[in-house]
C-alpha cells in the first residue's frame, strides 16, 4: 500500500468521524449532555470550530501539495460575496460584535469551497459522497426508529396532537424541516450507490427510514421542505432527463411510502384510539412572512447597494407599519432578503456569480452524462437535488442561519462542489514559481496567520455569547419578546438601542 493510499484511508476515516459528529450533534441533541451553552449554542460553537478547522486544513493541504496559488485562484467565485460582506461590515457597524456574522458566512462558503476543491483535485468525490450518504442514512434510521417510539408513547398516553411531539429534538419544527430538505434527496442514493444495495435488510431499512421521514414532513406540514423537494424533483427531471430516472423513481416511491405511513399513523390508528383526530393542515397564508419580507426589502433599498450593516435587522429603526404591528423574529425568514438588507445587493450579486459558476460547471457534467460518461452520475443527481432544495427552501426560511441546518449542509456542499469540480487529473500541476512560493516558509506563514485570525474571531464569538447570556435577565424582565433564534437562541441581541439595558 503506497503513501497516497494510506493518506486517503486516513482522511476518509477522519471524514467519517467528523460527519458522524456533525449529524449526531443535530439529530440526537436531546441525548447529548450540554454543560456549557445549551444544545442550540453548542451546535453553533461546533459549527464555528468545524469551519475554522476545515478552512485551515484546506489551506494546509494546498501548501503541502505546492498548490496554494492554484487553490486561491479556484476560490475566486467566493471572493465577490466575501468582499461584499466585509464592505458592509466595515461601512455600517450597527452594533457590537458586528464582525461575527459576516466572518461566519465567509468562512462557511470558503470552507466548503476549499475542501470541495481539494476532494475534486484528487478525484475522491465518490468516496466522500458515499461517506456522507452512509452516515446520513444510518443516523436518519435511528432518528426514524426513535420517532416511532415517541409515536407509540403518544398513542398510549392519549396524546392526539402528534405534531406537537414529532419531530422531536428541535427548538422548532422549522429547524427539523431544514434537515429534511438537505437529506431526503440523498435517500435514493443509499439504494443506487451504496455497495450493500443488494442486501434485503439494507433495502428494507432505507425504505422504512425514507417513509418515516416523509411521514414527518406530511405530519408537520413543512411547506418549505415540500416546495423545495418538489421543485428539485421537477428540476432534476427537466435538466438531467433519462439519466435521472432511477433516482426519480425511488424518490417518488419513498414519497408514496411516506403518504401511506401518514394515513396509517396519523389518520387510521388515531381514529380508533381517540374520539377525534388532529391532522395538521397545510397553511395557505404566509404565516406573517410577507410583512417581514416587505421590511427587509425596504431595508435593502435604504443604503443601496451596500445594505444597512450586520445585525441591522435586530438594531434598525422599523421602516414599515406592517412590520411594526406583526410578530417579530430574529431574521426575515428569507436568507436572500436578509443578506440584501444587511449586506446589500452587492452581496446578492456576489452570490449570483457563485451560483453562475456552479451552474456552468454542473452543465458541463450534465453534458458528459448525456454523452455516456456516467461516472458519479447518480451521486451528481442526488447532491444537486439536495443543494437545489436547500437553496429554494432558504427563500422562505433561515436555512443558512440555523446551526443544525448548516452543520448538516456543510458536508453536502463540500461533496457537491467536488462533484462539479472541473479537474481531470488527480495531481495538482504547479509551475516552478508556484512550487517556490508555496513550499517555502511564506506558504506556511499564511496558514499560521489565518489560523491565528480564526482563533481571535472564535474568541469574539465566545465574547458575543457571554454578552448575550448576561443580557438574558434584563431581556426576560423588561423586553419580554421571547426567544428569537438567530446566531444564538436568544437571538434578539444586540437589538434596538431603546430596548437595550442602560449598562449596555
Amino acid at each position: 500500500m503506497d503513501k497516497k493510499e494510506i493518506n486517503l484511508r486516513a482522511s476518509l476515516t477522519l471524514s467519517y468521524c467528523l460527519i458522524s459528529l456533525l449529524f449526531c450533534s443535530v439529530l440526537f441533541a436531546d441525548f447529548i449532555p450540554s454543560t456549557l451553552f445549551g444544545s442550540y449554542a453548542d451546535q453553533r460553537v461546533l459549527l464555528v470550530l468545524s469551519l475554522s478547522l476545515l478552512a485551515v486544513i484546506g489551506l494546509t493541504w494546498s501548501v503541502h501539495n505546492n498548490a496554494l496559488t492554484v487553490s486561491v485562484k479556484a476560490l475566486w467565485p467566493f471572493l465577490f460575496f466575501s468582499f461584499s460582506l466585509l464592505i458592509a461590515a466595515f461601512q455600517n457597524r450597527s452594533g457590537p460584535y458586528s464582525l461575527v456574522e459576516p466572518v461566519f458566512f465567509i468562512l462557511y462558503f470558503v470552507a466548503f469551497g476549499l475542501i470541495g476543491d481539494a476532494i475534486g483535485r484528487f478525484d475522491c468525490a465518490r468516496k466522500y459522497a458515499l461517506a456522507v450518504v452512509t452516515v446520513a442514512i444510518v443516523a436518519c434510521f435511528f432518528y426514524a426508529a426513535m420517532s416511532v417510539t415517541v409515536y407509540l408513547f403518544a398513542i398510549t398516553d392519549d396524546s392526539s396532537r402528534l405534531d406537537q411531539l414529532i419531530p422531536w429534538g428541535f427548538f422548532s419544527i422549522r429547524y427539523w424541516s431544514h434537515i429534511a430538505t438537505w437529506l431526503v434527496p440523498l435517500f435514493p442514493l443509499a439504494l443506487l450507490c451504496i455497495p450493500w444495495n443488494s442486501n434485503r435488510t439494507w433495502r428494507w431499512g432505507v425504505a422504512s427510514t425514507a417513509a418515516i421521514w416523509w411521514w414527518i414532513i406530511f405530519l408537520s406540514s413543512s411547506r418549505g421542505s415540500m416546495f423545495g423537494l418538489v421543485f428539485c424533483f421537477l428540476l432534476i427531471w427537466g435538466v438531467f432527463g433519462k439519466s435521472s430516472f432511477p433516482w426519480m423513481k425511488l424518490f417518488a416511491r419513498f414519497a408514496i411510502y411516506g403518504l401511506l405511513v401518514w394515513f396509517l399513523l396519523s389518520v387510521l390508528i388515531p381514529s380508533f384510539v381517540f374520539d377525534e383526530i388532529h391532522v395538521r393542515g397545510i397553511k395557505t397564508n404566509s404565516s406573517g412572512r410577507l410583512s417581514l419580507w416587505h421590511e427587509a426589502w425596504i431595508m435593502s433599498l435604504e443604503k443601496f447597494p451596500f445594505g444597512m450593516g450586520p445585525q441591522s435587522w435586530l438594531t434598525h429603526d422599523i421602516l414599515t407599519e406592517t412590520y411594526r404591528s406583526s410578530s417579530r423574529f430574529g431574521h426575515p425568514h428569507n436568507m436572500y432578503l436578509m443578506w440584501a438588507a444587511e449586506y446589500g445587493w452587492i452581496a446578492i450579486g456576489g452570490l449570483l456569480i457563485l451560483v453562475g459558476v456552479a451552474l456552468r460547471r454542473l452543465w458541463h457534467k450534465i453534458k458528459g452524462l448525456r454523452n455516456g460518461d456516467h461516472h458519479n452520475g447518480f451521486l451528481l443527481v442526488g447532491f444537486t437535488a439536495s443543494v437545489t432544495a436547500a437553496l429554494v427552501h432558504a427563500g422562505a426560511s433561515a436555512v443558512f442561519m440555523a446551526p443544525g441546518s448548516m452543520l448538516v449542509g456543510l458536508p453536502v456542499l463540500c461533496v457537491f462542489w467536488a462533484l462539479i469540480s472541473p479537474y481531470q487529473s488527480t495531481v495538482p500541476v504547479s509551475s516552478a514559481r508556484q512550487k517556490f512560493v508555496t513550499s517555502t516558509f511564506a506558504g506556511y506563514a499564511i496558514v499560521i496567520v489565518f489560523a491565528a485570525a480564526c482563533m481571535l474571531w472564535f474568541q469574539d464569538v465566545l465574547d458575543y455569547r457571554q454578552a448575550m447570556a448576561d443580557d438574558i435577565p434584563y431581556y426576560q424582565e423588561e423586553v419580554r419578546q421571547g426567544k428569537l433564534p438567530r446566531f444564538w437562541l436568544h437571538g434578539n441581541f444586540p437589538r434596538h438601542q431603546s430596548q437595550m439595558s442602560p449598562e449596555s
